[in-house]
């Protein structure tokens, strides 16, 4: 692997030199003369050991920890894509294929298809760079994709939609012409791979919206293991979940637990069937049998995207792995065999 930090154009680098200077003309001019327009740019702060994977109590080698990258693999640490205006620096690692694999792809004068990669972590914690979900950006770019693994705010900083308006933004950044000629990249082969809220989030990237996959935040397909995809209260209890995860999607909602669809109307935006019609891309879902989620909830998902026109595919594991928990190898075969049909 060879990886670099880097802070891509107007990176981190560049923004904390710009905060150093605007504290030289605080100190100059005084704070009150800077306090209508100054901004505190800050970095997103996944909290010391909660930069671990939604796999960190597993000791076993299991799902995506199977998986061996092999040599040449480039990584682009810490690009920024975008400051919110709260003033969140966001940030994104960029896995390559090997020069040789890039190489090969450009005597075809073929341009690459690029995976945005979304972490797990009850929308709460995770990091794009922990050993599981550097392993997934690795793994989608021994797969010949360009894979963006992405950072986004997280609660109890921010509630909904601050995290799908992140990963978002970050498609966007894909498709400017910088970063097409950049990562020589196609801007019509963008697709979205996430597990457990990375799933949900990887979910509502393939469903907000309508129309072209090639513009804005579309993606052209969507690969998501082990996602909350229901969120209403109706759903949830319905679908036997347990207390702990209603509290979990309540405090990602900003609502009580408990509370009435009608009382947290966001739950059904933060759902992404809510969206579903027949111009959006294909899906493949994965779930194991006796996890965390509800299986229900992956299978009224893929019945709600059939009925919308949307193809779907539903794989279904056994035991009680979760998230990229059930990547192991024949997952794995199975969600790059339909990326690959999907994106080239």
């Amino acid at each position: 692997m060879t990886s670099t930090r880097n802070a891509g154009g107007s990176g981190i680098r560049s923004r904390r030199i710009l905060v150093t200077a605007a504290a030289a003309l605080v100190a100059v001019v005084g704070v009150s003369a800077l306090s209508g327009f100054h901004r505190e740019l800050r970095e997103i702060d996944p909290r010391g050991a909660d930069t671990a994977s939604e796999l960190s109590g597993t000791i076993a080698q299991v799902g995506i920890r199977t998986f061996d990258a092999p040599d040449g693999i480039r990584v682009d640490e810490d690009l920024e894509y975008g400051v919110q205006d709260d003033g969140t620096v966001l940030t994104l690692d960029v896995c390559r294929p090997s020069a040789v694999a890039a190489a090969f792809a450009a005597d075809d004068d073929e341009r690459l298809p690029a995976v945005v990669s979304i972490h797990g972590g009850s929308w709460a914690r995770g990091d794009k760079a922990n050993a599981d979900w550097r392993n997934v950006c690795m793994w989608l770019a021994s797969e010949g994709f360009v894979a963006a693994s992405v950072n986004y705010r997280l609660v109890p900083d921010v509630r909904f939609p601050a995290a799908i308006d992140d990963v978002s933004l970050a498609v966007e950044w894909l498709r400017e012409p910088e970063q097409l000629e950049r990562f020589d990249l196609d801007p019509a082969r963008i697709g979205a791979f996430g597990g457990s809220a990375g799933g949900n989030l990887a979910a509502l990237l393939g469903t907000r919206g309508e129309g072209p996959l090639d513009t804005g935040s579309r993606v052209a397909a969507v690969a998501e293991i082990s996602g909350p995809v229901g969120l209403t209260t109706a759903e949830l209890e319905g679908d036997g979940a347990s207390t702990w995860l209603q509290g979990i999607v309540a405090e990602y909602l900003g609502c009580e637990a408990g509370a009435g669809d009608d009382a947290c109307p966001q739950a059904t935006d933060a759902s992404p069937a809510t969206f579903a019609d027949p111009s959006d891309p294909p899906f493949f879902v994965g779930h194991a049998d006796a996890e965390v989620i509800p299986l229900q909830q992956s299978r009224r998902f893929v019945a709600n995207l059939a009925d919308a026109g949307v193809p779907a595919e539903l794989a279904v594991s056994t035991g009680a792995e979760h998230s990229i928990g059930i990547l192991d190898e024949s997952m794995r075969i199975r969600v790059a065999a339909f990326l690959h049909a999907q994106l080239g």
